[in-house]
């Protein structure tokens, strides 16, 4: 609030006055956005800076400035200020005398303002001004924010009242017009009722005070009440359009968040299904790799099963061939063994028979058996010694088969288990990939089933919205036909209350032309109404004499046109600008005579305004005296009440004095009677202390 009053003093600074007291008082308290300076006779530097400080000032909601005293300039400056603030909501121009200039500025805030809502304009002089209050009229037909409208004493003739009708015709916003205590009239009032048939927003219209007939108070009444159940439905209808608004946004919002539940339930399932798919890739991926360990390793161990077949084979050659060498030396020894021991069994035959058996049997032995002994021992044991390594030798490759053999019984058995781990490994690799194709299946089920479910759901959903929907349409299209029957049993009604109310009309108006022919007759008896046209012909002297100084001035144009014709005739250089100077002057001229005949006509406009604002003065203090008398009769009547009213008031009271009066014995009475009791009662309890007989001490009746 601080920062106001610095605004408002620099601004009072700037233009060279210096600040009010009370407006500074005033913005320095500044009460919830409320700015009060009624009654506070606002000088025009104080209006110039006030305007200012509103084009700008986003804290005021609320502008109070009743009984001013604002001039037509400072008036002017204020409202130009407001029109560029989009804050203040409710503005009070009550008793300013607000005229011509005012209606205008008031009919431009009206064009650009969008914020006002409330505007109270009692106690002015709009409508005197019939142009000006055109103006605003206009104004008001193309605003869009205005809601409340006051314009009570504001000399509205039945004229102004036409332009009002033209502008509810066209107003989609105000809802109150207060018109009471002006000079509609019958014409105004018609053409009020006429327009309001077009207007759907305004439901409350005062006409009181306007000389209008009853039957268009009626007939406005009618239509007032119309236009507030019209209201009244179109707000329960928005209402419940917001209720059913607000449930759909509500059933929606629900709807998204189970649907983005249900996706987060789907994505966290496919999460789940891709780290288990992941999952199971890896393992398989790993399993893979492990098989391919063991099919390398099976590989390995098939290459070395293969390289120990074939040393087995060899081995077994070897040994075949051993074999083969060792039956053909143990032939051969068991051959040699034969041999000798026949060479022995012969040697000692020959021993026994003789030589010549020896040669025998040696010719017998031929190439086997030597001639000498000696020989055959070398031989024999070379043959022993032959057999002996032979013995070793197939040893050696006998110990070799068999370790070949247990090779062989290993690298089966080692084998076997190979091929039993990879059996395993496989029966468990594909136990796990059924196992998760499996839950792959499953969880896709399960997924697919969620989303059917959801579907189904929504699907329900959507139907019982859908049907519910219906419902209130239909309810809705119900309550409307209603409506449109009650509209049309209305305006059969209003039909029928036209046609009675245009006999009405018509005697009326035969019963106001009586009226005016006798306030013509009584008119040259007013007194006041001489003065008002005293004051008219003084005003007609003043703008005679306005009249002459502009001829006066035009004279002095003329001889100046002329001493610039003899400077034009001496100075030919200048001859062009001159001749342009002349056209200046004669345009300005005649912009003058054009002028004067203007002020001309609007003096006989002003005379013909003021004998209508004669006449409807007449009228109105008709009414008023129709208003005194009524108030008088009225004074009685409540005076008379009030006697009545008194005189019971003072039965009552002294109804109630009596009976105060008993109580107050009664009360007196009670406590003798209690005094005395207590009395009796200490005077016993004295004899039952003393010993005497109570007998004695009872009370006496």
């Amino acid at each position: 609030m601080e920062e106001l009053r610095r605004s408002y003093s620099r601004l009072c600074k700037e233009s060279g006055a210096e600040p009010q007291e009370g407006v500074l008082q005033q913005l320095h308290e500044l009460p919830r956005g409320r700015l009060d300076l009624a009654t506070q006779s606002l000088t025009v530097d104080t209006c110039r800076a006030l305007g200012k400080l509103l084009q700008k000032e986003a804290l005021l909601t609320q502008l109070v400035l009743s009984d001013c005293m604002l001039s037509e300039e400072g008036a002017t400056l204020l409202l130009q200020g407001l029109c560029t603030n989009t804050t203040v909501r409710f503005l009070d121009l009550k008793g300013n005398n607000l005229r011509a200039a005012g209606a205008e500025a008031l009919g431009k805030l009206l064009r650009q303002s969008k914020s006002i809502q409330s505007l109270t304009l009692e106690w002015n002089n709009l409508g005197t001004w019939e142009d000006a209050f055109a103006t605003f009229c206009r104004a008001l037909a193309s605003n869009g924010s205005l809601q409340q409208l006051d314009l009570r004493n504001n000399q509205i003739s039945h004229k102004g009242a036409e332009e009002l009708a033209l502008a509810l015709k066209s107003n989609a916003s105000l809802q109150q017009l207060d018109l009471r205590w002006n000079n509609i009239g019958l014409l105004g009032g018609r053409a009020l009722v006429n327009c309001l048939p077009s207007n759907r927003t305004l439901w409350r219209l005062e006409l009181a005070g306007n000389s209008v007939p009853g039957d268009i108070l009626r007939a406005v009444e009618q239509a007032m009440d119309h236009n507030q159940d019209r209201q009244t439905t179109f707000r329960e209808n928005q209402a419940r359009a917001h209720v059913l608004s607000k449930e759909m946004r509500h059933l929606r919002e629900e709807k998204s968040k189970q649907f983005l539940d249900l996706m987060e339930t789907i994505d966290k399932q496919r999460e789940e299904m891709a780290r288990s798919s992941r999952a199971s890739a890896a393992r398989v991926g790993q399993l893979q790799e492990a098989l391919n360990e063991r099919h390398s390793i099976i590989n390995a161990l098939k290459a070395k099963l293969q390289m120990a077949e074939a040393t087995l084979a060899l081995s077994e050659q070897k040994a075949q061939d051993l074999g083969e060498l060792l039956a053909t030396a143990e032939q051969e020894q068991r051959s040699l063994v034969q041999r000798q021991a026949k060479e022995h069994r012969l040697e000692q035959q020959v021993g026994r028979h003789g030589s010549g058996r020896g040669c025998m049997v040696a010719g017998a032995g031929g190439i086997l058996a030597p001639s000498h002994p000696q020989e055959a021992a070398e031989r024999e044991s070379k043959l022993l010694r032959d057999l002996s390594a032979a013995n070793e030798k197939n040893l050696l490759l006998q110990s070799q088969v068999d370790e070949l053999e247990r090779k062989v019984k290993s690298l089966q058995e080692q084998l076997f288990l190979t091929r039993q781990e990879l059996t395993n490994t496989s029966a468990e690799l594909k136990m796990r990939a059924v196992q998760a194709e499996e839950r792959l299946d499953l969880e896709k089920k399960r997924s697919r089933q969620s989303l059917e479910d959801s579907e189904q759901l929504r699907f329900k959903e959507v139907e019982h919205m859908t049907r519910h929907l219906e419902e209130s349409e239909k309810a809705m299209q119900e309550r409307v036909q209603r409506l449109e029957a009650a509209r049309l049993s209305l305006e059969e009604e209003l039909s029928r209350v036209k046609a009675v109310a245009l006999n009405e009309r018509g005697q009326a108006e035969e019963e106001l032309i009586k009226a005016k022919n006798q306030v013509r007759l009584e008119e040259p008896l007013l007194c006041p109404q001489q003065q008002r046209l005293a004051h008219l012909e003084e005003k007609l002297r003043l703008l005679a004499q306005a009249r002459d100084e502009a001829q006066s001035t035009c004279l002095q144009q003329k001889q100046t046109v002329a001493d610039a014709q003899a400077r034009a005739s001496q100075l030919g250089q200048q001859v062009e600008g001159l001749r342009r100077r002349l056209k200046e002057l004669q345009q300005e001229l005649s912009n003058k005579d054009q002028e004067r005949v203007a002020e001309v006509t609007r003096v006989r406009v002003e005379l013909q305004e003021q004998n209508g604002r004669l006449q409807a003065e007449l009228t109105a203090q008709e009414a008023l005296k129709e208003k005194a008398a009524a108030l008088e009769r009225q004074l009685k009547v409540m005076a008379s009440d009030h006697r009545e009213a008194l005189l019971d008031r003072e039965s009552e009271n002294a109804c109630l004095r009596e009976k105060l009066r008993l109580k107050e014995a009664e009360i007196t009475r009670i406590r003798d009677e209690e005094a005395q009791r207590a009395s009796f009662l200490q005077n016993a309890v004295l004899a039952y202390v003393q010993g005497s007989p109570l007998r004695a001490l009872s009370p006496q009746k």
